[in-house]
Parts: structure tokens; sequence; C-alpha cells
């Protein structure tokens, strides 16, 4: 069986080989294990823009190269719609050369995929929607119209669409899915942590406008202010470290609030062991794979109230939802670390529950899906 996977997650080229995104590569090996070949439609980088990269070591069988685009200029557009002509041309080709064809959305390659698609009715086709599928969520137009097409029986057909959560009035090929990490053989017993100052906060992530970063740091700011001991590190890089480090220092916080850098997956697990909290106060996400990492090493999350963030924390009972009140949820955050009993109780709950969904599952359902 040929299988494409269709994303413009990028592949860099370093004296002669391939690399890519860490985790997704990760994911992308589980896939290439279920099938005779494997082929990519994505875009090729000449430099890794500070991304965690990690070597492509299974065989590729075709690379249809496209180029990337956007439309924030009126430039870029005139460019956009040039590039989209070679695009789409990349996209036939892939099709009518794949047995299953496999799209990551939401995107603008993601989009042009699901337009592509409609021409190829009795191929089998996955899709896996990795951004907020809750309809009432605010998106842009792009992603509204990706997730029409992609629920849409008429046009799009033999697709079944991996989105997380449970949504009411999604279409019959709409499935809940999810995403992993471990394996079974990383379920080491760990117990909670005690509350022993100072409390260790860890934010894990791309350090941009979109995952307010500098929310979290005001929020250890205020838990000082009401006498607890704490600190902040950072794990990732991204476009907002400048002014992070600016904030760091003018308000003489150098001593409590931490840049990293980018992190080893092995190296996190350690983080995570060792640390009291996960905070990730995004404006948006699919299913948070840094929250369910935090909660299998029983590192308790903190998180903001969007796709399926609630239904993962149990509304509660597995971590803290945020309400983006700093005055209220640094209070929410302090009285329960005045209550380690409930601390520890949320903990093991929200590590019993991500130990659920391992790669061993995941391998499972994905081996189901190329079967079907």
């Amino acid at each position: 069986m040929k299988l494409v996977v269709i994303s413009f997650a990028p592949f860099i080229k370093k004296n002669g080989h391939f690399l890519a995104y860490s985790p997704y590569i990760k994911e992308m090996e589980i896939w290439a294990r279920h099938a005779t070949e494997i082929a990519f439609v994505c875009p090729i980088l000449k430099n890794d823009e500070e991304l965690l990269i990690a070597p492509i070591q299974f065989p590729i069988a075709k690379l249809f190269v496209v180029k990337e685009f956007n439309v924030k200029t009126f430039w870029n557009s005139i460019k956009a719609l040039q590039y989209s002509f070679w695009n789409f041309y990349q996209l036939f080709r892939a099709m009518i050369w794949a047995d299953h064809i496999h799209l990551r959305c939401p995107g603008n390659l993601g989009l042009m995929g699901c337009l592509v698609q409609v021409f190829f009715p009795g191929k089998v086709k996955t899709a896996k929607y990795a951004g907020n599928w809750d309809p009432k969520s605010k998106q842009p137009i792009a992603y509204r119209i990706q997730k029409w097409l992609l629920q849409n029986t008429f046009l799009t057909k033999n697709m079944q669409v991996l989105v997380y959560g449970e949504w009411e009035d999604s279409s019959k090929n709409v499935k809940s899915f999810f995403t992993a990490s471990y394996s079974n053989k990383d379920k080491i017993e760990i117990l909670p942590r005690d509350l022993n100052a100072p409390l260790d906060f860890v934010f894990v992530g791309t350090l941009s406008v979109g995952k307010r970063p500098l929310y979290a740091i005001k929020i250890l700011q205020e838990l000082q202010n009401k006498g607890i001991p704490c600190q902040l590190s950072f794990y990732g890089t991204g476009t907002e470290k400048a002014s992070l480090e600016d904030y760091i220092q003018s308000h003489q916080l150098e001593k409590s609030v931490f840049l990293k850098g980018n992190y080893s997956h092995e190296a996190m697990k350690k983080v995570y062991q060792e640390a009291h909290f996960n905070i990730l106060p995004s404006r948006s996400e699919g299913w948070p794979k840094v929250i369910a990492e935090g909660m299998f090493w029983g590192c308790l999350p903190i998180a903001t109230q969007i796709s399926c963030v609630p239904t993962m924390l149990d509304f509660g009972n597995r971590g803290l939802l945020l309400t983006m009140n700093i005055k209220e949820d640094a209070e929410m955050i302090y009285d329960l670390i005045q209550n380690q009993s409930t601390y520890k109780e949320k903990a093991q709950k929200s590590m019993l529950w991500s130990r659920k969904y391992t790669l061993d599952l995941f391998e499972s359902e994905i081996k189901n899906l190329l079967q079907a």
C-alpha cells in the first residue's frame, strides 16, 4: 500500500540527508511501518528555523516538493497565486500515485489538499485535524472551509477525519482521536511531588504570541506577591524570546524565571518528573501534547479552556483550568498550593488518565486506519 502524507511541515536538507521536526517524524515512523511505500508532499528548507529537528530514518519513496507561501502582504499574495498552480499540480501527481491519502490540517496546503481530494472519491483517505475542532470557536475562514469540506460526505468520500475531542453534530466520518508520546514500557512508578519550596513551574512549547508565555510569568509574579516561593522554566524558543528576556530583566526576575531553550524528548522526561506544575495559557490548541506529556509524569496541568482541554483535565478534576483573569487564576493556584492532599489527588488522576494513551495504542489505531 502506497501512502502519501500531505503537510506543510517542512523537510530540512543537510549534507545530503533529510531532517524534520522531531515529534512529527516520530509519528511518521509509525505510519511508515504500516505502508509498503511512503511519500510526502511538503516544502524543503535550507535551515532548521530553530525547530527541534531529527533525522528521517525510514525510506521515502517519493518527494513531491511544494512551495511555502502566505498572504500577509500584497506581494506575498501575488507569489501565493503563482505558487498555488505548482502546488496543485504536485498534489494531483501525489494523489494519482497513492493508494492511501493522508492530509495534515489545518493550513494552506491542507486546504488545497481538501479541494484536490474531491477528484479522487475512490481512494482511501484520512485527515488529521490537529487544530481546534470546536464548531463554536473563532477561527480563520481558511480553517472553517477545511472543516466544512472534511465533514461534507457528499464532496469528501472514503475519508476518516481524526479530530481531538467529541463534538455534537459531527458527520459520520469524523472520529475522535488522540496523540501519544510514551509507550507502555515508560510506565514507571512516579509519586506526586510534595509541595516543598520553591515550587517548580514549567512552560513547554513555542515562545509565540499565541502561546501567551508572558501570562505565565505574570502568574508567577502574583504567587510571589502572595508569599509563595516559586520558579518558572521555559522549554522552547520562538519569536517572543527577546521580549521575554527584556521583561525578566526589567522586573528583576533572573533568579526565578529561566529560558532553557529546546530540550530533547528524553531530557524532558526528567523535567516533567521533577516539576510541580505545567502551565500553558495558549490561545488555541488541538490536543496539547505537552500537557498530556506532563500528566504522564504526574506534573499537574494548568491550561486554558479551549478545544478538548477541559475534557482532558476532566473539567478541573485532573488539573486547573485558567479563566485568563490574572487575579482569579493566581488565587485558584494559591488555594490549591495550600491543600497538598488535593494537589496529589489531582496529579494522580491526571497521570492515570494520560497513561491510557500510549504509543502502543496509537500505533494499533493507525494500523487499523491504514488497513480499513
